[in-house]
């Protein structure tokens, strides 16, 4: 069996005998690129928060979420690789698991780095040319998307306390890139009080889906901070899911500039 070395996202080498048979996955967005490949079949287990497709999942063993992996039911089910994430996952799992099984882990942080990632899992499960093709459509769907004003915004993913989209973040990236210029400078995913809010001025306040499901009920509640902006709730899934879900969010884009 020939053997294979590969390099992650975080510099990390792993060695694999051959083309991994055998594969578990720890991250939702990842498990859906890997189908989306035509991998299913290699997947031995995800997370309880893997959910799309949703058909494909179903049948599939759940090992527990994404920060509190069952490290037992992984050992048991035997892996020959398992695929993580820098900020999805514990490095103390990853370091954990490491010892028994090669651990890949991607590192996603902008747009750019999303079509790294598909070249490479294309590229470890040899599915160069899915790969190419997923990217080329997602390339050409982002091209559909008309140019308009950039328009200044904040991008909330929690409540109690406000934790919103900062720099250095996959959101952000995608946020400038569909035409929203993030106003926080802070980087990661600040907290900020109603005071510090209240002195800022965004055109539009996005409410995501997740990881904190904001409703309806709650824009009256920002709308008391920001009274002359434009509040929103949006699919956090489509804004925060790298991997083959970034195919879907540019007619999502469009639609909801439309919107404001």
């Amino acid at each position: 069996m020939t053997k294979t070395t590969h390099i992650d996202h975080l510099g990390r080498s792993i060695t694999l005998n051959g083309c991994p048979k055998r594969v578990i996955s720890l991250v939702p967005s990842q498990t859906e690129l890997l189908i989306k490949l035509g991998l299913k079949h290699l997947l031995v287990g995800i997370t309880n928060y893997c959910i799309h497709p949703e058909e494909a999942v179903k049948t599939l063993n759940k090992i527990g979420g994404t920060k509190t992996p069952k490290l037992k039911i992984i050992s048991a089910l035997a892996p020959d690789l398992v695929i993580a994430n820098k900020e999805e996952n514990n490095l103390s799992d990853i370091e954990q698991i490491s010892k028994s099984t090669p651990v890949w882990v991607s590192n996603i942080n902008n747009y750019e780095d999303n079509f790294k990632l598909i070249y490479d899992l294309g590229s470890l499960f040899n599915k160069n040319e899915e790969a190419t093709a997923l990217c080329r459509a997602i390339k050409n769907n982002w091209n559909n998307i008309p140019l308009t004003k950039t328009r200044r915004c904040l991008y909330f993913i929690w409540r109690k306390p406000y934790m919103l989209v900062g720099k250095g973040t996959f959101i952000d990236s995608i946020l400038l890139k569909s035409g929203f210029d993030n106003i926080i400078s802070d980087s990661r995913y600040p907290t900020l009080s109603d005071e510090k809010l209240s002195t800022l001025n965004p055109e539009i306040i996005f409410l995501s889906s997740e990881p904190y499901s904001f409703k309806e009920k709650h824009i009256s509640e920002f709308k008391n901070i920001f009274p002359n902006s434009i509040i929103k709730i949006v699919d956090g899934e489509l804004f925060s899911w790298y991997g083959s879900r970034q195919n879907l969010l540019p007619s999502y884009l469009i639609e909801l500039k439309k919107s404001i």
